[in-house]
C-alpha cells in the first residue's frame, strides 16, 4: 500500500480506503464487519471512514466499529490509524437532529465518540452544506472540535465548488485550515471535474472520493441486468432501479471490454482510473466481505494508463460513440 499526503498537510491517507457506509450496521453480520476491518488493517489501509447515521439503525456502524476496535486495536494501534466521522444528514427528531449548526454538529461529535469509545477522531467533516445556516457558524463549529481536541482535522463533504471556497477561506482565517474534501466522483460521476477539483488544488485541501463503483453499476454485477441479490434490486437501496438505464448498461460493457484488456476487473479499472489524478488522496471503498476487499485492492496493480486507453474511455462516457 502507498500513502499520499492529504493535500497540504503533513497527514498521509492509503490510496484505498475503508468505509462503513453499508454492511456494518445493526441489521448486518458483526463478525463478517469485524472480519473484513481486519483484513483491511492487514493489508495496509489505515483510514476507516463512519458517519453518525451509518447503519441501519443510524449510529450502530459507529457503536460495531467502536466494539471492533477494542476487541482488535487496542494499546499503540490506534496512533496508526485515521478514523473520520461527519454529522450533516438527519441523525435524530427535532430541531437540532440534521444539517449544519453548532448545535447539532458538537452534539452528534459527542455522540459519536461515546459510540465508538473513542476520546477523538483524526476527522471530523460537515457532511453537506446547509443553506439555512450561516457558514461561518458551521465553520466555527469544525474550528471549535478541532481546538477541543475531540478532532484532529476539519473537513466537508458534498459542498460545490463555490461553497467549498469560502468554506475553506473562513476555516483559514480561524486558523483550523480544511483537510480534505469528500466528493461523489466516478468514472459515471464527475461532478467534481467542473471546478471543485480545481478549487480544492489551488487551496492546497486533499480529495476522497466515495461511491467510486457507483453502488455496484461499476462492476460485473449489472452486465446482463438486475441480479436479484443487488442493491438495484432492493427497493430500500439507495441504488434504484431506474439507475440502472439502458445507456449505463451499455457503457459499462464497453468498459468492462477494456477492463478485460488491462487483466483487471471493470471494479478495479474504475478504481485505477480515479488513482490516475494527483488530486485524488484516497478512494473510499465498502466491502461485503474479505473477498470483495481483496478484489478491490489488487486494482492498486495496475494503476497507469496508456493515452488509447484514456482516449477510448473518454468516448465511452462521453457518448461519443
Amino acid at each position: 500500500m502507498n500513502y499520499n499526503r492529504t493535500g497540504k498537510s503533513g497527514l498521509l491517507l492509503p490510496q484505498i480506503s475503508l468505509g462503513l457506509w453499508h454492511n456494518f450496521g445493526s441489521v448486518d453480520d458483526f463478525s463478517n464487519g469485524e472480519n473484513i476491518v481486519k483484513e483491511a488493517f492487514d493489508k495496509g489501509i489505515t483510514h476507516f471512514d463512519l458517519a453518525n447515521n451509518y447503519g441501519p439503525i443510524p449510529g450502530s456502524a459507529e457503536t460495531n466499529f467502536g466494539q471492533i476496535l477494542k476487541n482488535n486495536f487496542q494499546g499503540n494501534l490506534r496512533d496508526e490509524i485515521v478514523i473520520s466521522t461527519k454529522a450533516g444528514y438527519k441523525m435524530w427528531n427535532g430541531p437540532h437532529g440534521d444539517w449544519g449548526s453548532r448545535k447539532y454538529l458538537l452534539s452528534s461529535l459527542d455522540q459519536s465518540l461515546k459510540r465508538m469509545n473513542l476520546d477523538y477522531v483524526d476527522i471530523f467533516y460537515s457532511h453537506r452544506f446547509d443553506p439555512e445556516t450561516p457558514l461561518e457558524e458551521t465553520m466555527m463549529a469544525l474550528d471549535y472540535a478541532v481546538r477541543s481536541g475531540k478532532a484532529l482535522y476539519a473537513g466537508i463533504s458534498n459542498y460545490n465548488p463555490e461553497q467549498t471556497k469560502k468554506a475553506t477561506e473562513i476555516l483559514k482565517q480561524l486558523g483550523t485550515p480544511c483537510l480534505i474534501h469528500q466528493a461523489k466522483y466516478s468514472m459515471l460521476m464527475r461532478e467534481p471535474e467542473n471546478g471543485l477539483l480545481d478549487v480544492l488544488d489551488e487551496k492546497g485541501i486533499g480529495c476522497i472520493a466515495f461511491s467510486p463503483l457507483e453502488q455496484g453499476l461499476l462492476t460485473d454485477k449489472y452486465l446482463n441486468g438486475i441480479p436479484e441479490n443487488s442493491r438495484a434490486f432492493n427497493p430500500n437501496g439507495h441504488l434504484q432501479t431506474e439507475h440502472v438505464s439502458e445507456d449505463k448498461i451499455l457503457k459499462i460493457k464497453a468498459l468492462n471490454q477494456i477492463a478485460k484488456n488491462r487483466n483487471q476487473s471493470l471494479a478495479q479499472m474504475a478504481l485505477a482510473w480515479l488513482l490516475k489524478d494527483s488530486r485524488i488522496t484516497s478512494v473510499l471503498v465498502g466491502a461485503s466481505s474479505v473477498n470483495q476487499l481483496r478484489n478491490n485492492l489488487e486494482s492498486l496493480s495496475n494503476l497507469s494508463f496508456s493515452s488509447n486507453e484514456l482516449e477510448a474511455i473518454e468516448i465511452i462516457l462521453s457518448n461519443k460513440n
